[in-house]
């Protein structure tokens, strides 16, 4: 298949030459209140975020073995529970979907999920027009679960924390033969991550070697990685968000809060238009810089009409709009056509 450069995500498009395309992940972060979701939902539209993303599962379908435990910092403390009692807190019914759905359209902002199981990307489609399926790193080598999401002609987004290369080219293999429009998000697997877990560099590797629109998933504390993953080429930022750090759950205390996602959309944009081009000339105000802040070559003393200029006749001053210091060898050795004043530029019109 021909690689593809851009993908349009709803209404915006994502790829080299496009702003950066920042979700904000909700995850969890909800605790299973469609009020609190609402909120979430504001706070990521001031932000300034372009979509916000939730996980859509059903416990029982995705945890085998019931006294399976997850332990996690919450409020300070460590907590231990099992996996099948902590996520089905976080389930939505159908009802609770529509209604976060359809606050997401009323506030103008992309709302998209992490559909879990096949099942569950069935039952959020038939009532969200998704703009792409998320996959999460965890169903990387899950080539049966690729292969069924490729099948619904969507965009592809798909996390590859915790993974070798080998396992991305068997991932993007399966998922190319029917479906094309990937986006690959470096991530790194552990809550949080630590600065020399993060690995920037890996997001230029992915992007040269499997010839894809390439983003960073964030788990790091602060907004640090992902403004600097915009420098790196990512073109997508996800980014985990939390009304409030210190509330009850597995992912609160490492997720930005509304203000750092503010930040954090806020660093993303000003790295964009920081980076410019890579032309070696200078901008139009430099140009008018050059013109203070350079010297020109000046008569270090009088020079009366005739004299020759030597080596001592010159100096080095400012403004910059007379002849530059490297033309001196271009001056000395001449005679003055006029008196020059002490101080004044010389000048290829004032010399023979």
């Amino acid at each position: 298949m021909k690689e593809i450069k851009k993908i349009k995500l709803g209404n915006k498009c994502v790829g080299d030459g496009e702003p950066c395309f920042i979700i904000a992940e909700v995850g969890i972060n909800h605790n299973g209140d469609v009020e609190i979701a609402k909120r979430m939902v504001d706070a990521a539209k001031n932000a300034g975020v372009d979509c916000v993303k939730f996980q859509t599962f059903k416990a029982n379908e995705f945890v085998g073995d019931p006294k399976l435990t997850y332990t996690y910092k919450s409020q300070g403390r460590t907590v231990t529970e099992t996996q099948i009692e902590m996520f089905e807190r976080y389930e939505f019914s159908k009802k609770e979907w529509e209604e976060i759905i359809k606050y997401c359209r009323k506030k103008n902002i992309i709302f998209s999920t992490t559909a879990q199981n096949p099942s569950d990307l069935d039952f959020i489609s038939s009532i969200a027009d998704l703009p792409f399926i998320k996959v999460g790193s965890d169903d990387l080598t899950n080539l049966g679960l690729l292969k069924y999401y490729a099948s619904k002609n969507k965009p592809i987004i798909i996390s590859v924390g915790m993974a070798y290369a080998s396992e991305i080219k068997d991932a993007l293999s399966i998922i190319r033969k029917t479906n094309n429009s990937i986006i690959v998000l470096h991530c790194t697997s552990s809550y949080p991550t630590e600065a020399d877990e993060v690995n920037l560099r890996k997001i230029k590797a992915i992007k040269n070697l499997f010839k894809v629109i390439v983003g960073f998933s964030d788990h790091t504390n602060g907004i640090l990685a992902s403004v600097a993953s915009v420098v790196l080429g990512a073109n997508v930022v996800e980014k985990h968000f939390t009304l409030d750090k210190n509330m009850p759950g597995p992912d609160h205390y490492f997720s930005s809060d509304p203000k750092e996602l503010e930040q954090l959309v806020t660093g993303i944009r000003y790295i964009e238009k920081s980076m410019g081009n890579s032309i070696l000339i200078p901008t139009k105000k430099e140009i008018e810089m050059r013109k203070i802040a350079r010297r020109s070559i000046v008569a270090a003393s009088d020079i009366i009409i005739g004299q020759t200029i030597t080596k001592e006749s010159v100096e080095y001053k400012r403004p910059g709009t007379g002849l530059a210091p490297k033309l001196v060898d271009s001056v000395i050795g001449k005679k003055a056509k006029i008196n020059i004043k002490k101080g004044s530029l010389i000048t290829f019109n004032n010399i023979e």
